[in-house]
């Protein structure tokens, strides 16, 4: 691997919250191991169900995580934007993917193989003791998320989404105003823990007030801090 592609590994893993408590040695070693990968619009980066043995974090573009129910409908589960981790338990074993995993427009990763991660952790057992402190941060803090989402209304949740998904882009080097979001009123809706009709309802009052304009797929946010106003 060059110097360069190197460095800029060792800084992409470094934005990754799972690899907070990592020491630049440590994220070196793990750049060392780390494989690029393009994906198309669409393209399956996994299958649900399949065997798991490589995670990846997101270089450019975006990814989602759907899960299919028996009836063919399809529930997005996650997003994931540049300095998004998607597939990390393949860290530390091989499982059967929970969900599957497509790019939503042109997107690049670096995939690392769990048996090289492993690895990593055996030579080095302190790369084991630090992911396991920051995956247990990680996991408090979806917990703390979870209980405020159960007290905040339907309004509020999609917010708080669309503000999530805002920032993602914003962090790729989109400007601060006019943000395009490509997502539907479902993936909203999903990620938010509601209905697409409530959802839908919300976002009309946001277009109304001009924060927002839709599209067949696409949301552009005119001025995301207005959303603030709109979270309880």
């Amino acid at each position: 691997m060059g110097a360069t592609r190197a460095a800029d590994v060792v800084e992409l893993l470094g934005r990754v919250p799972a690899f907070a408590t990592l020491e630049q040695a440590d994220l070196g070693r793990i750049a060392q191991v780390a494989v690029p990968r393009e994906f198309a619009p669409g393209q399956t980066v996994f299958r649900e169900g399949e065997a798991s043995d490589t995670c990846y974090i997101v270089r450019g573009g975006h990814a989602r995580a759907i899960r299919t129910h028996a009836d063919g409908r399809s529930i997005t589960l996650a997003t994931f934007g540049p300095g998004d981790i998607f597939g990390e338990l393949a860290m530390f074993e091989d499982e059967r993917r929970s969900a599957t995993v497509e790019a939503i427009d042109n997107t690049s990763v670096v995939g690392v193989l769990g048996p090289d991660m492993r690895r990593l952790m055996r030579e080095h057992p302190e790369i084991a003791t630090r992911l396991v402190i920051a995956l247990g941060r990680r996991l408090r803090e979806m917990n703390e998320r979870l209980s405020r989402q159960s007290f905040q209304t339907v309004q509020s949740r999609v917010a708080v989404v669309l503000a999530q998904l805002v920032e993602q882009e914003i962090a790729a080097g989109k400007p601060g105003t006019d943000v395009l979001v490509t997502a539907t009123q479902a993936d909203l809706a999903q990620l938010a823990g509601s209905s697409r009709e409530s959802a839908s309802r919300f976002m009309a009052v946001l277009e109304r007030a001009g924060v927002i304009s839709q599209g067949r797929g696409r949301v552009v946010v005119h001025t995301p801090e207005a959303l603030r106003q709109y979270v309880f």
